[in-house]
């Protein structure tokens, strides 16, 4: 992998890719729709002379055509919020492909688990059966069909596959993401489902890191990764870790049907997220027996410091931001 292009490159995702793909010294095209948040991004990594920022629409060809000029790798970041899953995940895949078809390149999908449905093993392969019942789920499973179909016949692309995640370049788009910016700020924060059941998460470095080694494996593409974290912790840990992180004891209010359906009324997003909630009842755990067949150990930073970490990268936003008023 000589340069790469990143699709999404402001969002949770994109922004870590970007920032392991720099440090590993790979030109890198960071491409978004906000000007504004693609010199924040490169500004916060010092400026480097192997990272260019292109400002475009990923629903146009053209201009991911434009951007990705000697790439050999196209790393997909991009998403659409919830509420518009349904009407925009599969055109804004097809234009990445399309893209990247022309263009005979390389193409790093990075997806979820939806399209799994309810879990049927207790570590989840990736030859587990995809069974969705819910309408997400579904239109993921549509849309790794897509991305597979053979009309792309000079594009090569894998997808790998997150469970929630959470780190320094996390937003509000992750279930945890905002919990722990509320957190980090002293505010009162929500924690969407049961505070007690252990769940899985991926701290986004290490994502960012086995992404990466998975990218420059030729015979990696065409197939299915999972991208594990450290294990499972519950709610009522990260909440005590973090809190331990920012000297604050604000409440933390867990979110569940009828909370988020009240919510919902004002932020269409959240009322989305009600038919997701199955997967914080019945936890699905990724196993990453394959991709340590392949390339070797996971990645995978403790709980508590990769939570104090990234309570302290927002504390440091935060602080810079109220500096620069």
């Amino acid at each position: 992998m000589e340069k790469a292009v990143v699709v999404g490159a402001t969002g949770g995702t994109g922004a870590s890719i970007v920032e392991e793909l720099v440090g590993r010294g790979i030109r890198t095209v960071a491409f978004g729709r906000s000007r504004q948040k693609l010199v924040e991004l490169s500004a916060k990594l010092g400026d480097p002379e192997y990272l260019t920022i292109a400002v475009g629409d990923a629903f146009r060809p053209d201009n991911l055509i434009s951007a990705s000029e000697g790439a050999d790798v196209m790393f997909h970041c991009a998403n659409v919020p919830y509420h518009e899953m349904e009407r925009k995940l599969i055109p804004l895949g097809e234009s990445v492909m399309e893209a990247a078809d022309r263009l005979s390149l390389n193409v790093v999908a990075v997806d979820g688990i939806y399209p799994y449905g309810r879990r049927q093993m207790d570590k989840v392969t990736e030859e587990h059966p995809k069974q969705p019942h819910t309408r997400k789920g579904k239109t993921r499973l549509a849309y790794e069909n897509m991305l597979f179909d053979r009309r792309w016949s000079r594009a090569r692309v894998m997808i790998v596959r997150l469970p929630d995640y959470y780190g320094p370049t996390a937003n509000e788009a992750s279930y945890l993401g905002s919990t722990l910016e509320s957190i980090a700020a002293g505010k009162m924060a929500f924690f969407i489902g049961n505070m007690t059941v252990p769940r899985e998460y991926v701290y986004l470095p290490d994502a960012a890191y086995m992404i990466a080694e998975l990218a420059d494996r030729d015979d990696a593409y065409g197939q299915n990764w999972h991208i594990p974290g450290a294990g499972v912790i519950s709610g009522k840990e990260i909440v005590r870790i973090a809190r331990e992180a920012s000297h604050t004891s604000k409440p933390v209010i867990p979110l569940g049907r009828v909370g988020l359906s009240l919510l919902g009324m004002a932020v269409p997003v959240m009322k989305e997220v009600v038919e997701m909630l199955y997967l914080t009842e019945e936890p699905l755990v990724l196993s990453g027996n394959k991709y340590e067949s392949m390339i070797g150990p996971m990645r995978a930073t403790s709980f508590e410091e990769g939570i104090k970490e990234t309570v302290r990268a927002v504390r440091r936003k935060m602080v810079h931001f109220n500096g620069s008023k």
